[in-house]
């Protein structure tokens, strides 16, 4: 009688540990991958991200936002030369220089709405040199050494009951499926820093076109630092990564399953918090609103 209880209990300490040493496999698994994509993801530009939709908002932008911008910088230009007429005594100490002024800055309008793309791009090129260089100096290789981690974490099951091995696989399943939850998190962060850099170069010409007058050019320099912080964020994201990477690789796994494994999934959250930071952060830096 005790041998089959002996052969029951050997079945299912057998399948929890399968069943544990799946998930811990399956969770750093996806660490990993997740993390290796992110300088990746970071050190792509707009036009090497996707070029279908670079191409798309590209056309929409030349067929639908700069003939906007064109009639908003001529009500703007309009507004400028009016205002630098009354600003002379109403008319009565009108200086040919003033005129002059008028038309330099006309030009630098018109060369502002036609060239959009190329300025706003230039942006992103000094932010993707800043990201280029910075992995040169940042260690962002992230990953945890799967199978050393894994057998050190089985070894320490041996000599547990059945209770405690149903109590660690369900403990690696929850782990597993959170670290698949922030896996997605960084994903969304990710892509919706391209999508928002996508969107914001889809209008560019609007704000770029209103930096002839004064008061409304406070519009285009808000929207030339926003592109500064979109760009200036993927700096940080590497920095963030960089960060992650050294204490990754300062953990020390051990037969300890439950501590290593909170370990790994304190700096994954701690990564995922910092990613989350880096969009408020990289604004508050360039003051972009």
């Amino acid at each position: 009688m005790n041998s089959i209880f002996d052969k029951i209990e050997e079945f299912f300490t057998t399948l929890l540990i399968g069943m544990i040493e799946q998930n811990l496999t399956g969770l750093l698994t996806d660490v990993n991958s997740k993390v290796g994509s992110i300088a990746g993801e970071v050190g792509t530009t707009p036009q090497s991200w996707n070029s279908s939709i670079f191409t798309m908002i590209e056309n929409l932008s030349d067929t639908v936002v700069v003939p906007i911008a064109g009639m908003v910088m001529t009500a703007i230009l309009c507004y400028e030369l009016i205002s630098m007429v009354l600003e002379k005594n109403n008319m009565h100490e009108i200086d040919t220089w003033m005129f002059y002024k008028w038309i330099m800055k006309a030009v630098i309008a018109v060369y502002f709405v036609t060239n959009t793309f190329d300025i706003v791009m230039a942006i992103f090129d000094i932010a993707q040199h800043m990201v280029d260089a910075s992995a040169s100096s940042i260690n962002t290789t992230a990953s945890v050494d799967i199978d050393s981690s894994v057998s050190a974490m089985i070894d320490g099951l041996s000599g547990k009951s059945v209770a405690e091995l149903a109590g660690i696989a369900l403990e690696t399943g929850v782990v597993r499926l959170t670290m698949s939850a922030i896996s997605i998190v960084i994903t969304v962060i990710l892509y919706g820093r391209m999508i928002e850099i996508y969107l914001a170069c889809s209008v560019a010409a609007i704000p770029l076109s209103t930096m002839a007058n004064k008061e409304w050019s406070q519009v285009g320099t808000n929207y030339i630092r926003s592109l500064a912080a979109l760009g200036l964020q993927g700096f940080f994201i590497m920095v963030a990564v960089g960060i992650y990477a050294v204490l990754v690789n300062s953990i020390t796994v051990t037969d300890n399953i439950h501590l290593s494994v909170l370990s790994i999934m304190t700096y994954t959250v701690i990564l995922c918090f910092a990613l989350v930071k880096t969009s408020s952060l990289a604004k508050s830096v360039m003051n972009a609103h």
